[in-house]
């Protein structure tokens, strides 16, 4: 009541004592004005109206959270327990009435909001409350943050030669906790192979740049780096899973996860495009296990959207890129004794004199392209009747054999 006592106290009639009380604020305050005054008594004002709204109970505020509340898609609803009955039509009314306010008294949501916590939101029912839900999140073992975990470098087992494998290591998949998801639904472009006299250890997804790229697995994203940090690769995304395995995604236009984040199988993790060493947009899928590299057609059935297996049985010699799905344990074995260069020039379909030629890239020059065809720059220039500085054009065909 002392606001509305003073309020009253300085009405416009009594222009005296609003004088006198402005001649005193000014002798206390030089630079005190009638302005000043009514910004104090805004202020006071809306101190009390807060004080007063703290001392009630909530439902001044939820009246507020309902006006102002910004509702997204709901997607969370919690589940509760109700018997079903069936109605005669005999039954008294008064048994309707009952059931009416049984069922009001049940609260209904109306909207999920997000936390800082990715598996954890927030509800909001109709009657003011509110409540935690928590969504089923993956169970990873904390080991695996501890062992070769290097988020600034895009592989972090070079120190693991191939000899100090396991000859067979048995990998589960998927069971009744983990759950499996193709990367993207698209056509493979190019498969676990040798390419253009370098091993392409991973396959080929055609897709627009854009395009959703999902967790192949439950996991932890290892490392999330940039087209400056990684070469080829371009945007990539390494997640390291549970059994061991890690799962690369090459050539993105961006990604929204970073290295720490727990991922479930199947999240949206980024988009495609055609960054790093890359002649179109496309989704460079890697399988690997301790750094090194299999076909992941031999767990992934990319057709049909499919996994092979839920328990996969991972033998050394998978990791020759010579070693592809489809062929036998004993057909394994032969093609990974091959040296990949020298299987290379028998079936390379170029022999000696035939003129090899090159069609010019974005971002080619002399020197990348005779490291790519294991040449030099003098004798591209000599093939070609160029200077070493010559600038290049986009679609230029150029001899470099």
């Amino acid at each position: 009541m002392a606001i509305f006592q003073l309020l009253q106290r300085f009405q416009p009639d009594n222009l005296c004592q609003i004088g006198d009380f402005s001649y005193f604020c000014t002798l206390v305050f030089p630079k005190f004005d009638i302005h000043t005054m009514k910004r104090i008594l805004a202020l006071t004002i809306c101190l009390l109206l807060t004080t007063v709204a703290f001392s009630q109970d909530n439902k001044f505020f939820n009246r507020l959270k309902s006006i102002f509340v910004i509702h997204d898609t709901i997607y969370v609803y919690p589940t509760h327990q109700s018997n079903d009955s069936i109605v005669e039509e005999d039954d008294d009314d008064d048994d309707d009435d009952d059931n009416d306010e049984h069922s009001e008294g049940i609260p209904i949501p109306i909207d999920t909001l997000d936390t800082h916590d990715m598996f954890r939101k927030v509800v909001l029912f109709d009657n003011g409350t509110w409540l935690y839900y928590n969504i089923d999140m993956p169970f990873i073992p904390y080991a695996l943050e501890s062992d070769h975990w290097i988020t600034e470098k895009v592989h972090s087992y070079s120190d693991i030669a191939l000899k100090d494998l396991p000859d067979t290591v048995q990998l589960v998949l998927v069971d009744s906790l983990h759950r499996y998801c193709i990367p993207h639904p698209g056509q493979i472009t190019s498969r676990y192979k040798y390419r253009w006299k370098r091993a392409h250890k991973g396959i080929d997804i055609g897709l627009h740049v854009g395009d959703a790229v999902y967790a192949a697995f439950d996991g932890i994203v290892r490392a999330a780096l940039p087209i400056n940090l990684t070469g080829g690769y371009g945007n990539v995304l390494v997640i390291r899973h549970p059994n061991g395995l890690e799962t690369y995604y090459g050539h993105l236009s961006r990604f929204i996860v970073k290295s720490g984040d727990l991922v479930k199988a199947g999240e949206l993790i980024g988009y495609g495009g055609s960054t790093g060493r890359s002649t179109g947009p496309h989704l460079h899928f890697e399988t690997r296990y301790m750094g090194q590299a299999f076909d992941p057609e031999r767990i992934f059935d990319f057709e049909n959207g499919t996994l092979r297996c839920e328990e996969f049985t991972l033998r050394k010699h998978y990791f020759n890129i010579n070693s592809h799905y489809g062929m036998s344990d004993a057909q394994s074995q032969v093609a990974s004794t091959k040296a990949p260069k020298a299987s290379k020039s028998k079936s390379g379909g170029s022999g000696k004199g035939k003129p090899v030629y090159y069609k010019v890239r974005s971002g080619d020059t002399l020197s990348k392209i005779a490291k790519r065809h294991g040449t030099t720059v003098d004798k591209i220039c000599k093939l070609n009747g160029i200077k070493s500085n010559k600038t290049l054009s986009i679609g230029q065909r150029i001899r470099v054999k």
